[in-house]
């Protein structure tokens, strides 16, 4: 990560990076929580791999270097069955953080939790605003992806897709498999006829895990060390 980026002030999105204007909601964090002074450094993104540093200055921010573009980051995708309560929240923030570039929801067999259109479209606005917080705390430049819920067929069909399987002959590793597409299960399970399915199975640890769980391990493995 850019020095720049690592150690300033704080980290915000804008529309543009040619004119960066705050939303009053980043504005009043910045003024009022973080109670920024003159000279201290802050960094905005276009969430699009672009950005560039400010610096404030007399209550507000000055372009303070170029536009910087970075490459696109390693490319994973979680596609997770839908924790139970807030759990999901804690789950994509933790997923943003560790630099997942899309998450996927899924609707399975055994799944307990079921999104609606209409429920869907209210949690996925109320989940892109949690994966911006987590992406301006950890100074990502790319926003990440959210979406769903699709079924597990329309999950299984996706180039690179890889089963989460505690039965999967071989642990879950970068294998060079760009875009990989790690698929966890509900708590309890996937079904038989899921496992059917003729596709790569990986496992993550020999114990069982909650549904965020697996998704972060699968995240950790892919982003730590990729290939």
């Amino acid at each position: 990560m850019n020095s720049a980026l690592r150690h300033s002030a704080a980290h915000v999105f804008v529309e543009s990076l040619e004119a960066p204007t705050p939303d009053p909601t980043d504005v009043h964090h910045l003024f009022r929580v973080l109670r920024l002074r003159d000279g201290e450094v802050v960094t905005v993104s276009d969430g699009a791999g672009g950005w560039r540093p400010m610096v404030v200055a007399g209550g507000a921010l000055e372009a303070n270097g170029d536009i910087v573009r970075e490459p696109p980051p390693v490319q994973c995708t979680i596609a997770t069955a839908i924790p139970k309560g807030d759990r999901v929240e804690w789950m994509v923030q933790k997923l943003t953080e560790l630099g997942v570039s899309e998450i996927v929801f899924l609707h399975c067999v055994h799944s307990v939790v079921r999104w609606d259109v209409a429920r869907a479209a209210k949690q996925l606005e109320r989940l892109a605003r949690i994966a911006r917080e987590a992406s301006a705390q950890s100074r990502r430049v790319w926003l990440p992806v959210l979406r769903g819920p699709i079924s597990f067929d329309e999950a299984a069909a996706l180039p690179g897709a890889v089963l989460a399987d505690p039965d999967g002959p071989e642990v879950l590793r970068p294998s060079g498999i760009s875009p990989l597409v790690v698929l966890i299960g509900p708590e309890g399970g996937f079904h038989q006829g899921e496992l059917s399915v003729s596709m790569l199975r990986r496992r993550l640890v020999d114990n069982v895990l909650r549904v965020e769980t697996a998704a972060v391990a699968a995240a950790s493995v892919i982003l730590t060390y990729p290939s």
